[in-house]
This record gives structure tokens, C-alpha cells and sequence, in this order.
């Protein structure tokens, strides 16, 4: 890995640790939800009650795609600061832990290493998806205050 490799690898780190700010109001989203629906789920509107089951819900999808990020910022990190030597190396210690695929899983395709820009660009896209059903979920947690008398 070159400097500007590890340049990226360092920038999108830091961008995957200040996203993370997103993660805690997703989980806040889903504790407070959960705690509503616990202590007064008779008394709640149907349309407050399903509301804040969306966001229940959508925070488990929430707190899997905030555990892949963090492990996607402990690899950048890693790579960025020379712990992890190559993207070969990382493929490696991916397969022999069992998550990337293994030659003898590819069926007879050469192995190959995944460049860092594809790699930078998924774990983009997986930062976008992370903030549509965060955004989700405070549509729907709004929706809950919105439709609920508070009388």
C-alpha cells in the first residue's frame, strides 16, 4: 500500500467514527421506542403503537448495519496505520476466519484481490444504507408523537 492508500484508508476511518453519531441516535430511537412500548402500550393510539414497532424493528436492521461499520472502521483503521500489511493480507485473514469466500468457494475462479477503491465505495454504500433507515426510523418515531394524545 502506497501513501494515498493509506490516506483513504485513514479518511474514511475518520469519517466511519464521526458517523457513528448516527449509530447512538439509531439505538436511542429504538431504547426509548421499546421503553414506550413496554410501560404504556394500552394506552397508546394503533397508529403510535405500529409506528414505534417500525422503529423497534428497523433497529435491529439499524444495529447490524452499525456493527458492520465499526468492524469496516477497525479494517480501514487497520490498513491505514500498517497493523494489517495488505489487502491481501486483510483477504486472508478474512477467509480464515470464514468471511470472504475461500478459493475451494469460488469454484475454480482465481482469487483476486478486491481493490480499495471497491472496497471504500461499498462501505460507502453501506453508510448511506445506514442513514435511510435511521432516517426511517425517525420518520416513524415522529409519527408516533405526532399521532398520540398527550392529554
Amino acid at each position: 500500500m502506497n501513501d494515498n492508500d493509506r490516506a483513504t484508508c485513514a479518511t474514511l476511518a475518520g469519517l466511519l467514527r464521526a458517523a457513528a453519531v448516527l449509530a447512538l441516535w439509531g439505538f436511542a430511537l429504538t431504547c426509548i421506542a421499546a421503553l414506550v412500548l413496554a410501560l404504556t402500550l394500552r394506552s397508546l393510539s394503533t397508529t403510535a403503537t405500529m409506528s414505534l414497532g417500525a422503529v423497534v424493528i428497523l433497529g435491529a436492521l439499524e444495529r447490524y448495519f452499525s456493527f458492520r461499520l465499526r468492524f469496516d472502521e477497525a479494517l480501514f483503521d487497520g490498513l491505514s496505520k500498517g497493523r494489517i500489511a495488505s489487502l491481501d493480507a486483510l483477504d486472508s485473514a478474512l477467509s480464515a476466519l470464514g468471511l470472504r469466500e475461500t478459493q475451494q468457494q469460488q469454484q475454480q475462479q482465481p482469487r483476486t484481490t478486491r481493490p480499495l477503491d471497491d472496497r471504500a465505495a461499498g462501505t460507502r454504500q453501506l453508510m448511506q444504507r445506514h442513514a435511510i433507515v435511521v432516517a426511517c426510523q425517525s420518520a416513524m418515531f415522529l409519527l408516533a408523537l405526532m399521532t398520540q394524545d398527550i392529554s
